[in-house]
């Protein structure tokens, strides 16, 4: 990518820096739209006009503005940070078509799509969701618990900034080298491996933030010599929590409504507290 755009004139590299940006906002706000049809197909959309504005501005053009908006509504599903990727790689290819309509499939486009969304939607998801989320509030809830003012504000940096570096340089490197990255990612099994190592960080996450966040012990004593947590700890640490958030994992998977659990965690809390069994 650094050498295609070295190569680049000014007036080019300005105006990739412009698309760049539009790919940032306009992932950023891809689920805006989003419904139960076709789920992020008209943000996707809103995301690539700006292109097809630009290839098809004449009047005579309009048939073909068309077509290119109709075959943008097909459905589409990824992580918006991810999404950037797509758009870029997505405008390149429209405007080949549009320069040599001979020289690409149309169908190509939105097939290429469908091929990303899978593979980019699960590193996007394990990464933003499964570990940069849950390790900038984890950290800024210690941090607020505490009654520091950085809690709040460690959060929102530790999740922006991977979040802008991802989502504007994917977008970029999307638009100048997508096919050739795409290539070498999927062909060499890049893509499993990183997957493999994004959820192994965030079932780690996940993990300390049980341990640390979940706050249920008991109290239960026999006389001075038998206390029931200490017992407890000494065979294995915050054995309690895990238990409870295993209970949690068990009703989803029951796909127990979630009103429900709420109302199972606050009266049954209510009531082992009230009989000094949990506190």
């Amino acid at each position: 990518m650094a050498d295609s755009i070295k190569s680049m004139t000014p007036a080019q590299k300005k105006d990739l820096r412009k698309k760049s940006w539009s790919f940032l906002w306009r992932s950023w706000a891809i689920q805006a739209s989003w419904n139960y049809e076709r789920q992020m197909n008209m943000g996707f959309l809103w995301g690539i006009a700006p292109t097809l504005n630009k290839l098809y501005s004449k009047p005579e053009d309009l048939e073909k503005k068309k077509a290119a908006y109709q075959r943008h509504m097909a459905f589409y599903n990824c992580t918006p940070q991810t999404s950037a990727f797509v758009l870029g790689l997505s405008a390149s290819m429209e405007e080949q078509y549009a320069k040599d309509p001979s020289s690409i499939d149309p169908e190509s486009i939105n097939a290429v799509k469908s091929s990303l969304m899978g593979p980019l939607s699960g590193v996007g998801d394990s990464f933003f969701q499964g570990t940069i989320r849950i390790l900038a509030f984890s950290l800024g809830i210690n941090l607020a618990r505490q009654g520091s003012i950085l809690g709040p504000i460690l959060a929102m940096i530790i999740s922006i900034i991977p979040s802008f570096a991802v989502t504007y340089w994917g977008g970029q490197f999307g638009y100048t080298a997508g096919k050739t990255y795409l290539k070498v990612l999927t062909g060499g099994g890049l893509m499993s491996r990183a997957m493999y190592l994004v959820n192994i960080v965030g079932l780690m996450v996940i993990g300390a933030m049980i341990a640390s966040m979940i706050g249920i012990t008991t109290p239960l004593k026999m006389g001075a010599a038998f206390n029931l947590q200490k017992t407890l700890d000494s065979i294995f640490p915050q054995m309690i929590p895990l238990a409870f958030t295993f209970l949690m994992y068990w009703m989803l998977r029951k796909k127990i409504n979630t009103g429900w659990i709420l109302l199972f965690c606050i009266a049954g809390g209510i009531v082992l507290s009230v009989l000094g069994i949990f506190k």
